[in-house]
């Protein structure tokens, strides 16, 4: 029996994703899962270090481990209308901005890298755990903030105002799904073995499609006091076929988000192939 680390988030998404599997009503055959639940800067940091055998991780990092880590097709966080958003406390343009301190939700995710794509990019920022962007805004602690999850949901609750939707950018610009995770699995792992996990996570998504009850009580418990109806937004939203499959299109959205930003100097040219079999 081999024990595979599995990092990932404790976000709805994430909890829909793999409740399955962290729960005992699906395994793996011939491997045990030992589940590290950690914020997606904090899953990007240990993929840095290698720490992980399997990994959510957010796609800007991937660039800067896929000598060590390749993408699994099923587990990602791809889609439209999905993307973070930048607000402020009153309402302004994004030239506004220039010169001013935007909180972001760390330095490796992909919201900074597509706030630093946008126009010629924003040299301050402040990289702080997502969930405190907000009330750091409201307290007037920052001009600006990048906001993912939930807060997609909540910002107006807080008196907040969207100054850009940088998805909605994205997708204009690109015509293509924003790409902003991915399950990411370690090259040295046995392609068998890779193989099977891939399809654990899309047997583990399936199942909690069809049976979304059973694990209601899993996803709750690591929901930071989200709503009920927040919850099913969330998972609505960010767990879509792209999450089952990435596809043509979903790979396309990766490489080409990965070659811009090398092309803009921000990380490095992608190295290996995308998945191990290619």
């Amino acid at each position: 029996m081999k024990t595979l680390r599995l990092g990932f988030s404790p976000c709805p998404n994430d909890t829909f994703i793999f409740g399955p599997l962290a729960t005992g009503r699906l395994d793996i055959p011939d491997c045990s899962l030992d589940i590290i639940h950690e914020d997606v800067e904090t899953l990007n940091n240990l993929a840095r270090e290698g720490r992980l055998e399997l990994t959510k991780i957010s796609v800007h990092t991937f660039a800067l481990v896929a000598t060590h880590y390749a993408l699994l097709r099923s587990g990602a966080a791809l889609g439209r209308g999905c993307g973070p958003l930048v607000v402020a406390r009153e309402p302004r343009n994004m030239e506004s901005l220039g010169g001013e301190t935007i909180a972001i939700p760390g330095e490796l995710t992909t919201a900074n890298l597509l706030l630093q794509l946008y126009g010629k990019g924003f040299s301050r920022v402040f990289p702080m755990s997502y969930e405190t962007i907000i009330p750091r805004l409201q307290q007037g602690d920052f001009a600006a903030g990048v906001i993912i999850h939930e807060g997609r949901f909540t910002y107006h609750n807080y008196g907040l105002h969207k100054v850009l939707d940088l998805g909605g950018w994205w997708e204009e610009t690109q015509d293509l799904p924003v790409p902003l995770g991915a399950i990411l699995v370690r090259r040295d792992l046995e392609p068998d073995v890779a193989r099977a996990v891939e399809d654990g996570i899309r047997r583990s998504l399936l199942y909690s499609r069809q049976h979304p009850g059973e694990i209601w009580s899993y996803i709750k418990m690591h929901a930071q006091e989200m709503d009920d109806s927040v919850i099913r937004q969330h998972i609505d939203l960010y767990v879509n076929d792209y999450s089952l499959e990435l596809g043509d299109e979903g790979s396309l959205a990766i490489r080409t988000l990965l070659e811009l930003a090398y092309t803009r100097g921000l990380v490095p040219r992608l190295q290996g192939d995308l998945f191990l079999e290619e």
